[in-house]
């Protein structure tokens, strides 16, 4: 049987950051933005993420800076919940329970002890309202917030549909083809409609709002491109608008200055324009920012303006329209065609970023590392234009080559291009080697390179599939051109097939000497010396949707999964059928480490995990209800150390890290280990040490620890340190958290006492170097004795020790000073 689950699902990255505004702190060092069910806060300097906050349920819709304290964050979402967050230290201060879906947030200074929210109408279908919700100041962390008052009937659900007016007087509203402002002091409502006016544009809908900071003039943005400001809007008949015009398509979002002197406006090409004093004469352009922008924040100072865009990249301007500074994490792309890939070299995933490129994402700082222009064209963001676009990618086993394909999507006849490329020591990247035109007559499925280990240099070998009923096997041959500029280029080599029936997968055994290559419902095994046909192997019905080979002790295996449903195994050394099972599988990924093969199924909206060795025939792990969104890739990468785990069941996450892509494109991964210290490593802790404030009583603390630390050294005392020793939590807490969020005393005491208590029966290292210290003040006899402790702690490390257990062995006088110390009355402790 397999034991229940405990392994945690963690988001690691790649979750959508433009569903709502991002939001500068108030000194602009820090950029504060949403991030599926986390809030991230970047610094604006270094472009590191420095706090990763977590805590709601579901996707956040919403966060605003506490405009009467500017050093704590709301948040909202679908969860129902609204969050108050003391952000520099990533501490949740209190929630509010709304027990709505919350689509929206809005915080003005006008509302001391309120804040407005967009939820659904109750009763009724894609119908949503704008309303106030009282933040009681009930003592506890979990209050309920159900005094809501509606403001607005029939508002848009998208955050950008609504904006508040010159010192919170009114609100104004858009949706499809109309406009309603409502005046708070007035009680007011007025409505305009688009239609009404002079415009014959039926395609002028609106798309975006924004407020004059200081004047009573409202911009918004309409689907053809337009841009209209309003005034003397307090008159229902005697308003005026006029119109600005640059962008040929959707205007995506507007911001104002902080003083109302210009307009920012951004849409589908790319382009950040800035309007000065709403004319249309006079404007200036930030072009080339990469992807469509879809929101546009300006920080409280009016020194930089951040711009949102579809692809999740973050760019940061100053307020001279100056490009400054870029953060991207996992570019979303249009659609991950390529998969998930490894780079042997960096142990980045590798996967479609912009348009025709290829992005490295470095997974421990969770930023893109670079990203390599494979297409080399200009791509054009226009609908429905057939463009060339990157489908393929293998790295060679070392990362010392790189296979791309790109492809044309053509209704006959598809324009593909197979590009190797050379990772060059000199420049520390790729360059580009061989250019192969059609390489198949029609798409490629697959494409897989030989894995020889040590021989990879010498004869390196690439399998390509296609739909044109053929595989192709590339090799290096030598230029024999004296004029060529480069030694080596790849040739085709040899081309194989099967009764004509389409190549839709391959892959090479662990030690190179067979390729699997499947023809729709039959899997052919391949000499990769001879190209001989070995064996065929066939599991009706279905065709074959992914194979790969086993590893290790399973080398002797190949799997395969179809898309009716069943997991096959086959003996190669047999020639049958092994074992199969009725599965769903939708990816099938082999840990290259060790015997692991992680298969993920889809069933009942759905997705679950099945961990197993081919010759065994139940699971080694099984997760169900991995996530409630379809789990399209997946990847092993290998880790720099191995994971100490205590468990057998998961002894399979302790060479690699099995990582998961959905089809919203969010990353996913599998943890044993907390939530804290899975999203801060000691590397990201140190970053974030340094760079923000510690308290006065940590500082003193700090000097006396260093003097403390100075002394030990210069009377040279023998001091025995764990390796894995880290800091009590509960300390932590006392010096690095700011007095006004901490909670009582009579919370924080006990948890304090309890750190400070040791274990009798699991000694730790500090109390074992501490009796060694007390040994050597009593006598100098047994000085030798404790050396000989400490070498022995040092140099014979048991496997207990690397499991975060330490035993070693004491001397006689050494066990008798233990019983007098276990004798003594610690009961006093008690009474705290």
């Amino acid at each position: 049987m397999v034991a229940p689950a405990a392994l945690r699902v963690v988001r690691c990255g790649g979750g959508t950051i433009h569903g709502v505004r991002a939001v500068f702190s108030a000194d602009s060092k820090y950029l504060l933005c949403a991030s599926g069910d986390f809030v991230k806060m970047y610094s604006v300097a270094t472009e590191e993420t420095l706090r990763l906050m977590g805590g709601h349920a579901d996707l956040v819709t919403g966060i605003q800076l506490n405009p009467h304290n500017h050093m704590q964050l709301y948040s909202s979402s679908l969860d129902g919940n609204i969050k108050l967050w003391d952000f520099m230290d990533g501490i949740p201060i209190k929630t509010f329970s709304v027990g709505s879906k919350l689509l929206a947030l809005y915080a003005l200074a006008s509302s001391e002890d309120s804040v407005f929210v967009v939820i659904p109408k109750s009763g009724e279908r894609d119908t949503f309202q704008l309303v106030s919700v009282k933040l009681t100041k009930t003592a506890g962390q979990d209050v309920e917030a159900k005094d809501l008052s509606v403001v607005l009937d029939g508002v848009g659900a998208s955050p950008k549909h609504i904006a508040f007016g010159r010192e919170g007087q009114y609100v104004a509203s858009v949706k499809e083809a109309n406009l309603q402002v409502y005046f708070f002091k007035q009680k007011q409502l007025n409505r305009f409609s688009v239609n009404t006016t002079k415009t014959k544009n039926r395609n002028s809908q609106f798309t975006c709002i924004a407020c004059h900071p200081t004047e009573d003039c409202i911009a918004t943005g309409h689907a053809d491109g337009k841009i209209r400001l309003w005034r003397n809007f307090y008159h229902k008949k005697e308003y005026t608008f006029s119109t600005l015009h640059w962008h040929h398509d959707i205007v995506m979002d507007l911001a104002y200055s902080v003083e109302g002197t210009s307009l920012l406006s951004g849409g589908v090409e790319s382009v950040l324009v800035l309007w000065h004093n709403e004319s249309d004469c006079r404007k200036d352009f930030l072009p080339r920012l990469g992807s469509p922008i879809e929101y546009i924040s300006m920080s409280s100072d009016g020194s930089l303006c951040c711009t949102l865009h579809k692809d999740n990249r973050i760019t940061i301007i100053n307020s001279n329209l100056r490009f400054s500074k870029s953060i991207q994490g996992l570019i979303k792309s249009i659609d991950v065609k390529t998969g998930l890939v490894v780079d042997p070299r960096t142990k980045a995933l590798v996967l479609n970023g912009e348009p025709g490129h290829l992005q490295f994402y470095s997974l421990q700082s969770d930023q893109q590392l670079f990203s390599l222009d494979i297409v080399q064209r200009q791509y054009i963001h226009q609908a429905g234009l057939k463009q060339a676009d990157l489908v393929k990618v293998a790295f060679s086993a070392r990362g010392k080559w790189l296979a791309t394909v790109e492809e044309r999507e053509e209704a006959t006849d598809p324009e593909l291009q197979l590009k190797l490329w050379f990772y060059d020591e000199e420049t520390q990247s790729f360059k580009l080697n061989t250019r192969v035109n059609t390489p198949h007559e029609d798409h490629i499925t697959d494409m897989c390179f030989r894995d020889m280990g040590e021989l990879e240099d010498d004869s390196p070998i690439l399998v390509t599939a296609g739909r044109d009923s053929v595989f192709k096997v590339w090799v290096i041959v030598e230029d024999t051109d004296p004029e060529a500029q480069q030694s080596v280029s790849w040739s085709c080599d040899f081309v194989g097939s099967y009764h004509n029936y389409q190549a839709t997968n391959c892959c090479f055994s662990e030690d190179g000497s067979l390729l699997a290559v499947s023809f729709e419902e039959i899997v052919t095994v391949w000499d990769s010396v001879t190209w001989e046909l070995k064996c065929t192997f066939c599991h009706p019905p279905g065709k074959i949707r992914s194979i790969c080979f086993g590893r290790l002790t399973c080398s002797k295996y190949l799997i395969g999964a179809t898309d009716h449903g069943f997991l096959c195994c086959w003996n190669l050394l047999t020639c049958a059928l092994e074992w199969s099972a009725h599965l769903n599988v939708l990816v099938l990924q082999p840990d290259p480490l060790s015997e692991h093969i992680a298969a993920v199924s889809w069933l009942s909206k759905e997705s679950s995990l099945f961990v197993f060795k081919p010759n065994e025939p139940r699971p080694v792990y099984i997760q169900r209800n991995l996530c409630k969104e379809k789990i399209l890739l997946a990847a092993f990468v290998p880790r720099d150390e191995p994971e100490m785990t205590g468990s057998e069941k998961y002894l399979w996450l302790r060479s690699s890290q099995l990582f998961f892509l959905t089809d919203t494109q969010e990353l996913l991964t599998l943890s044993a280990r907390s939530l804290e210290e899975r999203l801060t490593p000691s590397s990201k802790q140190l970053a974030i040490e340094e760079s923000l404030p510690v308290t006065p009583f940590s500082l003193l603390l700090g000097k006396h620890r260093h003097q403390q630390s100075q002394e030990d050294t210069d009377l040279g005392k023998l001091v025995v340190h764990n390796k894995h020793e880290q800091d009590s939590p509960a300390v932590k807490e006392l010096l690095h958290t700011p007095a006004h969020v901490l909670p009582s005393a009579s919370f924080l005491c006990p948890i304090f006492i309890n750190s400070l208590l040791v274990s009798k029966e699991n000694k730790s290292a500090e109390e074992v170097a501490d009796e060694v210290e007390m040994e050597s003040e009593k006598t100098d006899d047994d000085s030798d004795e404790e050396g000989d402790v400490t070498e022995m702690e040092q140099e014979d490390a048991t496997p207990m020790e690397l499991l975060g257990e330490m035993t070693c062995k004491l001397s006689k006088s050494q066990e008798r000073e233990l019983r007098k110390l276990r004798k003594m009355d610690y009961s006093w402790i008690s009474a705290f």
